[in-house]
């Protein structure tokens, strides 16, 4: 059975890779849920959701805590839904902060999985970095034609 645990909820400059991403201006803040996937009680996966200040400022995103509905609810209620995902995966070792985190060996191998978010009208409002424990994962797309 699947689960999950927020590790930290807080208001911060993003790194490079997310600013860049979410397309903030330079030193633009952003909110960032951390949560811990738990399946069976072990965690298999760290995501980092991250959200323009602009957006999540003085929502639920912002505040520690579950999201009555979820956060795809309330950002369809902001007027944010997603018309395009872009992703990029990637196979590499495990920081130690991200062993320790998985219960893992200091040399396992993730899986990071880089995802953003943007409207119809192009508008980056969520970019998310998911690493996951390798064992046991199939990722599985379908694409349709826009």
């Amino acid at each position: 059975m699947g689960t999950q645990q927020t590790r930290e909820v807080v208001t911060t400059l993003p790194p490079a890779q997310v600013a860049a991403a979410l397309r903030l201006p330079e030193g633009a803040p952003a909110v960032v849920r951390r949560r811990t996937m738990l399946m069976d009680g072990r965690p298999v996966e760290l995501t980092d959701s991250w959200y323009p200040s602009a957006i999540a400022a003085g929502t639920a995103l912002a505040e520690p805590g579950k999201i009555k509905g979820g956060a795809v609810t309330l950002l369809a209620g902001l007027g944010y839904t997603v018309h395009e995902a872009r992703e990029e995966i990637e196979v590499r070792v495990a920081t130690p902060e991200e062993a320790a985190e998985l219960a893992l060996p200091a040399d396992a191998p993730v899986i990071l999985l880089r995802r953003t978010c943007l409207t119809a009208e192009d508008v980056p409002f969520e970019a998310s970095e998911m690493v996951m424990v390798p064992e046991g994962r199939r990722l599985r797309y379908r694409l349709t034609a826009g």
